[in-house]
């Protein structure tokens, strides 16, 4: 079986723990990766191999060079270029069928910033390295939810002032062909979340509903888009209302992330949609506080290499 590429992320951080983690808990039965890092990151234990098909034995690595010792929860900007790199190389390499699928390690973005990184996170640097900027949609997945925020790293003042009717439409279409096309959801239903309280309350707490939501959700049920909305927003991640929709489409960051990690922290997962491959991520950060301390949870990551898994394999038409 062709391996997914698994990323560096921040060397400083947990991602060279629960990377061994990761591998520690599927040498045996899979999914495969091949991890692109500086193998001087990894706990010692760790055998490691240039063969992929030694996986049940060693962790396959593709090494890429730092230019400066990594420290555990003391990030340096001087290993920027090494951390991009190596998100470069998982996307070559799937893009090549050397790798069926990227995960990626969390990084820092004020690091890679600082380092003059252009771009706001990791999500829209794929899309860029994939020729899909401007296409690309963030979705948080796990057994009990899934959510999609319209916006997504601006600031709050700045997400609410760019939210527009067509980016609603955009990101419910994108949203409704990957449920269909990696999850296997021949019909999908979208909930789509209000902005201000109680869905607005007919225009006396906020006219977004009736000027900007109701528009789109009217745009999608023309395109036969099975969509309900707009939601109060607190009350559509109830257990009973969680079971009438299968993605949740939210209006900014957190809307979309609080209800997601506060139901599943260990097992969500964030998928890049509107790519022509494959990536997932865990729906952490680089957890700066513990690295290095053996209290990294690699769960997180597990299910990301899982699910990277089943959506090329669904991708694949391989059942």
């Amino acid at each position: 079986m062709i391996p997914l590429a698994l990323t560096m992320g921040d060397p400083a951080g947990i991602g060279p723990e629960i990377t061994a983690g990761a591998w520690r808990a599927l040498r045996e039965t899979g999914p495969a990766f091949i991890a692109i890092i500086d193998p001087a990151c990894l706990p010692v234990d760790v055998p490691t191999t240039e063969n992929p098909a030694d996986f049940a034995h060693a962790l396959p690595v593709k090494p890429i060079k730092l230019a400066t010792s990594a420290l555990p929860g003391r990030p340096d900007t001087r290993n920027a270029a090494a951390v991009t790199q190596s998100i470069e190389r998982a996307v070559a390499m799937t893009q090549s069928g050397e790798a069926r699928g990227v995960v990626t390690n969390p990084i820092a973005k004020s690091v890679l910033q600082d380092a003059g990184f252009p771009h706001p996170g990791h999500t829209e640097y794929l899309a860029a390295l994939t020729g899909c900027a401007g296409r690309e949609i963030m979705m948080l997945a796990s057994p009990m939810l899934r959510v999609v925020p319209v916006t997504v790293h601006l600031a709050l003042r700045a997400a609410l002032d760019s939210l527009s009717t067509q980016a609603i439409v955009a990101a419910a279409l994108t949203t409704a062909a990957a449920l269909t096309q990696d999850f296997g959801i021949a019909s999908p239903r979208l909930a789509v979340a209000g902005l201000n309280p109680h869905a607005g309350e007919d225009g006396h707490m906020g006219q977004e509903e009736i000027t900007l939501i109701r528009p789109a959700i009217d745009m999608l049920k023309a395109e036969n888009i099975g969509v309900t909305g707009p939601w109060p927003p607190d009350a559509m991640f109830t257990a009973r209302a969680r079971t009438t929709y299968d993605a949740a489409i939210c209006h900014y960051h957190d809307q979309a992330l609080i209800p997601l990690k506060t139901l599943d922290m260990d097992g969500g997962v964030n998928v890049t949609l509107g790519l022509p491959i494959v990536r997932t991520s865990p729906d952490h950060g680089t957890a700066f506080d513990i690295a290095g301390r053996g209290l990294a949870d690699p769960a997180s990551l597990i299910a990301a290499i899982r699910l990277a898994d089943s959506i090329a394999t669904q991708r694949a038409g391989k059942f």
